[in-house]
């Protein structure tokens, strides 16, 4: 059985270990300072030891598609051919980067964000199909504006198109890997989905057709950037609402895994995510901190549309945190359907949170449970401490476990004060003061030297 330490292969890249760093919102943008934000936030944690360092939701095109503020666009050759600053820092530490595309489509900016869309009057929604009745409703009662174009046949190979030219051209900067944003809610579960998808052309109706757009992706990639390692998370809408009938279950997403091989893709992350926004994708506390913080009000304000619709979100926000509870790996059980059932390596996130559950979910140590995954990440502990790697993994050279590896918890509470704030455009760093203060105890104490370094 595979120990955290273990090298993993994905796509003919070596991973040097199989601990890596999920995508998160990293709010850089494209203005001059976006190559040093992106290097502030991704380089610690090579820095510690981190295998892999997933960047997080990038955007395909050059206008719409951005499911929040600040998020990175890498559509211009000119900007993306700035970024082999961020991978050269990345492989100076050893560790390997992969760059996740996405569009938001009707997950975009375009739907929620109040001043955005005043800004912006003439910038389409984009969506697979109309929206359904759910949304509409939503619609009618002013939670959400919903007034999209349906894509064309043609313009959906066009999509696929820029996920195709964003690929290379993140591959001429050194990007170890593409990462699809497969799931929570952006324009590729969409596709998939039946709730979303009603098309009734070849990439609508049927399983395999809704699967289409995956595999068009999938071509116009390796069209364009050759055989560079290619994965995408792969959704169960299992946490969706009960008014909705129409969704994918566990059962397909494992037959959307199996698919996803035969067509070529060298990794899946599989994950259960609702078919709306909510937190079933950063379950945990209600964030009150954040809510209740009188310096984010009018930010808050301008993104809902006013105060009272403000506080209709962070009401829905409170119901949701009861229904989605912290309870270890939620998606333990369909990942390890999943690794049942491909032979390309299954990546695990979602509510892991100590060394042991890691060693868990690799199998090590255990001989009548098959490993539910080949390599586990996380994506907020990181914002509470972003050289986490050190505490995790071994020393270098090390025969056996060190104590501090084998008994360490991350210390994110999962409180979700770091997300929130993110509507207004706040960067995702940790708010949370005992958390901010157990990190300054261990910095002090040499925790987060990595293990080369407290080795010499």
């Amino acid at each position: 059985m595979a120990t955290l330490e273990d090298p993993l292969e994905i796509g003919g890249c070596e991973i040097p270990n199989r601990l890596y760093r999920a995508p998160l919102l990293e709010c850089a943008g494209n203005g001059p300072d976006a190559v040093e934000t992106l290097i502030d936030d991704l380089e610690p944690a090579a820095a510690s030891g981190v295998g892999l360092i997933c960047q997080g939701a990038t955007i395909v095109r050059g206008e719409g598609g951005c499911a929040a503020p600040g998020m990175t666009r890498v559509n211009d050759p000119k900007f993306v051919s700035r970024l082999s600053e961020l991978t050269d820092r990345i492989h100076d530490h050893g560790s390997r980067i992969f760059v996740q595309l996405e569009h938001g489509g009707l997950r975009s900016m375009e739907t929620w964000h109040a001043e955005f869309r005043e800004e912006h009057p003439d910038l389409e929604q984009l969506a697979v199909s109309r929206p359904p009745w759910q949304l509409r409703a939503l619609d009618r009662a002013g939670f959400l504006h919903y007034d999209p174009r349906v894509l064309s046949t043609e313009e959906v190979y066009e999509l696929a198109s820029d996920f195709g030219r964003a690929a290379a051209y993140t591959a001429d900067a050194g990007y170890d890997g593409i990462h699809l944003s497969g799931a929570n809610m952006g324009i590729v579960q969409q596709f998939l989905s039946p709730f979303y998808n009603r098309r009734e052309d070849e990439f609508g109706g049927s399983p395999e057709n809704r699967l289409r757009f995956l595999q068009v992706v999938h071509d116009e990639i390796r069209e364009r950037a050759g055989d560079v390692p290619l994965m995408t998370k792969v959704p169960a809408e299992t946490p969706a609402p009960p008014i909705v009938r129409r969704k994918l279950s566990l059962t397909d997403g494992v037959e959307i895994a199996r698919r996803l091989e035969r067509i070529g893709y060298d990794a899946v992350v599989p994950v259960q995510t609702s078919v709306t926004w909510d937190m079933s994708i950063v379950r945990g506390e209600y964030p009150e901190r954040a809510w209740e913080n009188e310096a984010m009000q009018e930010g808050y304000a301008t993104a809902f549309g006013g105060r009272w619709r403000t506080r209709l979100v962070a009401a829905a926000n409170r119901v949701q945190s009861l229904q989605y509870t912290l309870e270890g790996p939620w998606n333990e059980d369909f990942c390890r359907r999943v690794r049942e059932a491909v032979s390309i390596p299954v990546l695990a996130e979602g509510g892991i949170r100590e060394r042991a559950e890691m060693d868990r979910l690799l199998g090590e140590g255990s001989e009548d449970t098959n490993p539910a995954c080949d390599m586990v990440g996380m994506a907020r502990p990181f914002y509470a401490e972003p050289r986490l790697g050190a505490r995790l993994l071994e020393l270098e050279g090390s025969r056996e476990r060190t104590r501090q590896a084998e008994n360490a918890r991350v210390l994110c509470e999962s409180c979700n004060n770091c997300t929130v704030p993110q509507v207004t455009g706040a960067p995702g760093i940790c708010r949370t003061p005992s958390v901010l203060r157990e990190r300054g105890e261990l910095e002090k104490a040499g925790a987060y030297e990595s293990g080369r370094t407290r080795r010499d």
